[in-house]
């Protein structure tokens, strides 16, 4: 009898200890949650679930919040190719005689406006161009005198027919050939009344015959090009567009007229979208395709030409709700996405069961199981994270 009240003693004091330990527990971790304010708060009402996370969290895993998307999600044709300009865009910069490059006024990269000086030449022919028109027009002017005084002298009856047809001949020939070099000046981008009043040029303007940027700088001060050698080369930008390369096999299922979604790696993550305004008649041989050109519709960033391009053509117009790969995290064979509602100045993510249905590059189409509210702002990423940090606030929830 003593033996058995002395194990039931023991008994009661081993409860009163298990009882403690878990009290003392449920103290710590209520203690720990008020002295770390920036833990997730995780709680369970029913079959609701919440994940919550503060300004801080929500900056420092880069959130991205936004409504589903409608995309066209099959029915189109894969294709790539590069930025380009049209022809009339594109400009280089030439001389058109043989001269020194004495100054540069630009680099590669520099916005010049049409008709904006690039370089200066300087050479001996520029000057003895010059010397030749002055004493090509002085020429002119003196036979001019003299064809008009045998001109006078003819019409009164006293001058000699033939001498008035040979001042005139002259004077012609000498006109036709101060108006040729002349000419020739304004090629050089001289001023050829400056030239008449005595001002002979030491050097001579290179200009752009276009608006745009300044690509290529092909020479170097002080360096003699000959004639048409190229200088500069100039592209203008606002006319840039996507010149697509389409294989034999899907030029049926292209027209005038589609859309085009592409992305370019200057701008990563953006999505551009173009429309087909021609479509080429000859294929090229290798690869076997044509060219597809598209006009951009959102140009942003720095789109230059030469960029490479990746790319689909909307052949079909199938519309369907889509969202980010990373907006989606796996329960077992049950897929969530996550509402997102900002509560003062912390943000509450609720998971919503889907369907995942086709998927494209990093999109993939769903449809919601219960209805939502059409405005509803969903997590575009870290799904994942959101999904384990509800396991482990229900963990948490049911260790005790």
């Amino acid at each position: 009898m003593k033996n058995l009240s002395k194990y039931a003693v023991i008994g009661l004091l081993a409860m009163l200890l298990g009882l403690t330990a878990c009290g003392n527990s449920k103290k710590e971790t209520v203690d720990n949650r008020q002295a770390n304010p920036e833990m997730e708060k995780v709680h369970s009402e029913g079959e609701a679930k919440e994940v919550m996370l503060t300004a801080k969290q929500f900056d420092a895993l880069q959130m991205e919040i936004d409504t589903p998307k409608m995309r066209n999600m099959s029915g189109y044709v894969e294709t790539n190719g590069q930025l380009e300009v049209p022809p009339q865009n594109e400009a280089t910069v030439t001389t058109v005689v043989g001269a020194n490059v004495v100054s540069i006024e630009v680099i590669e990269g520099d916005k010049v406006n049409k008709g904006q000086t690039v370089a200066y030449l300087s050479h001996p022919n520029i000057i003895e161009k010059q010397t030749d028109y002055l004493d090509a027009y002085s020429n002119s002017q003196f036979l001019k005198k003299e064809y008009e005084r045998q001109k006078t002298l003819y019409d009164a009856g006293v001058g000699s027919g033939a001498n008035f047809q040979k001042a005139e001949g002259e004077y012609l020939v000498s006109r036709s050939k101060a108006n040729g070099l002349e000419a020739q000046l304004q090629q050089l981008g001289i001023n050829s009344a400056g030239v008449r009043n005595g001002t002979i040029y030491q050097r001579v303007p290179l200009k752009s015959p276009i608006e745009g940027f300044v690509e290529k700088v092909k020479v170097k001060t002080g360096q003699y090009v000959e004639p048409q050698t190229d200088l500069m080369e100039i592209v203008d930008t606002h006319h840039v567009h996507a010149d697509l390369m389409v294989f034999e096999k899907d030029v049926y299922k292209v027209k005038e007229g589609q859309k085009v979604i592409f992305n370019v790696q200057s701008i990563p993550g953006k999505e551009l979208t173009a429309e087909i305004y021609s479509v080429g008649k000859t294929f090229e041989q290798n690869p076997k395709a044509i060219h597809v050109h598209a006009e951009i519709e959102n140009k942003e960033g720095q789109l230059i030409p030469g960029m490479y391009i990746q790319g689909r053509i909307q052949t079909e117009n199938t519309q369907t709700v889509a969202i980010p790969e990373a907006a989606i995290a796996a329960d077992g064979e049950r897929f969530f996405v996550f509402s997102a509602e900002k509560e003062g100045e912390d943000w509450s993510f609720k998971p919503i069961e889907v369907a995942k249905s086709t998927k494209d590059g990093d999109w993939i189409a769903i449809d919601f199981l219960t209805e939502q509210q059409p405005n509803t702002k969903y997590a575009y990423d870290n799904a994942y994270y959101l999904m384990a940090e509800m396991k482990k606030g229900e963990s948490e929830e049911h260790g005790h």
